[in-house]
């Protein structure tokens, strides 16, 4: 155990070393530590495994009879969330500003000819055409808009009279997402990068969990449940990601469910704050199409990604489990790890890394570095075995991530 633990201690002095020098020999030094202690002993946090064709692991939970609000739902992660809270059988009230009744569509991004109809009906629709007992009702609404958001609680009380679950995923989408300079100098992006990121995505936020907690410490008392408030937030709250703006607001959302869960576990109601991967939502598999992901992400991979569907199984899988939620109230989550730890597969059994895993960062930022330097292509025995190792949050939160990109 301690020459485990020392060799723990060595990983980390490495992998600092890595990020602060971009040096490809720590790399190298970093990979022949990790695979020899994954080949040579069995540690909680390792796993490899290999298949020749995925298989889709998970078991819907049921939660009939439960009740749940959806913001940022005609689209993206608040849409996957929708229709996994549907097909385990909740009631769903799927909210955004897209809607068919207003008129009014998202413009803020190109989806694509094959999502035009980006909805809060759409996304209604195909929960309610789904077999089983879940149930979704559209709502046009501004998150943007407290009166709005009140309403929408008074609804959700008059027609159901619990709340169980706050799934938080409006955001705005932020200006020049399309080119670099999404990720400029603060000083050049100014107010508007920071009103977008902040309006909606935090402010917004937290004036939806002011107006839906008092029917959720309704919920808990009378139906005996752990009703949950879920935050999308991501890996830009603990590492510097695109711009200043945006790892400030991701930080906040952390921060947010953290506070409220001091506040709350007296009554209990449950926080988290989750983290999604690399998404593969409409607008980032447009913008793929058009060439425009590479240079607005930085250079991520965005094959590696996650379907939207996959945060939804997350947060059905953490409703089914009142215990889990109560021990890990006001701390994140994030999505791919939990897969891991609950034993559960993205659509189609696909098992996205974690993106502070080592078998997402070293393919997708290591690996084509040394390639680059080497002017030779690695071998196959390394690119295709590279552990399933989460860095610590303690190293994983002391930089930005190497650059993808050389100059």
């Amino acid at each position: 155990e301690r020459d485990i633990s020392n060799l723990f201690h060595l990983l980390k002095i490495m992998l600092l070393s890595y990020l602060l020098r971009r040096d490809a020999s720590f790399t190298c030094l970093l990979y022949i530590a990790v695979t020899a202690l994954a080949a040579s002993c069995v540690v909680d946090g390792f796993s490899s495994t290999i298949t020749s064709s995925p298989v889709d692991v998970y078991a819907v939970p049921n939660l009939s009879e439960k009740v749940a609000i959806v913001t940022g739902a005609s689209r993206g992660v608040g849409k996957g969330i929708a229709l996994e809270l549907g097909r385990a059988g909740m009631t769903v009230y799927v909210a955004s500003r897209s809607s068919r009744s207003t008129g009014f569509i998202s413009g803020e991004r190109d989806l694509g000819e094959d999502n035009r109809d980006c909805t809060v009906e759409r996304t209604a629709d195909e929960i309610n055409d789904m077999d089983g007992n879940g149930r979704a009702v559209p709502i046009a609404m501004n998150v943007a808009n407290d009166d709005e958001v009140a309403a929408l609680v008074e609804r959700v009380r008059e027609e159901c009279g619990r709340l169980d679950a706050v799934v938080c995923s409006a955001f705005t989408t932020p200006p020049d997402l399309n080119d670099s300079s999404f990720r400029d100098d603060f000083w050049k992006q100014g107010a508007p990068m920071w009103d977008a990121c902040h309006e909606v995505g935090l402010r917004g936020t937290y004036m939806t969990c002011c107006e839906s907690v008092p029917l959720m410490l309704e919920t808990a008392k009378g139906k005996g449940t752990r009703p949950l408030i879920a935050i999308i937030s991501s890996f830009g709250a603990k590492s510097y990601t695109f711009n200043v703006a945006y790892g400030v607001g991701k930080a906040g959302a952390d921060r947010l469910a953290s506070d409220m869960a001091i506040q709350l576990s007296k009554h209990n109601v449950d926080t988290i704050s989750l983290y999604p991967g690399i998404v593969q939502t409409e607008g980032n598999i447009e913008m793929e199409k058009k060439g425009e992901w590479k240079a607005a992400s930085g250079g991520l991979d965005l094959s590696m990604g996650e379907t939207p569907q996959f945060s939804g199984r997350a947060i059905a899988s953490l409703l089914a489990r009142p215990q889990l939620t109560e021990k890990r109230s006001g701390g994140v989550a994030v999505v791919a790890e939990l897969a891991r730890d609950l034993g559960f597969t993205d659509i189609g059994g696909e098992m996205p890394p974690s993106i502070r895993s080592l078998k997402f960062i070293l393919p997708g930022f290591v690996f084509p570095q040394i390639e680059k330097e080497s002017g030779a292509p690695l071998p196959v025995w390394i690119t295709d075995n590279v552990p399933d190792y989460l860095l610590p949050w303690s190293v994983f939160s002391g930089g930005p991530p190497p650059s993808s990109q050389t100059d």
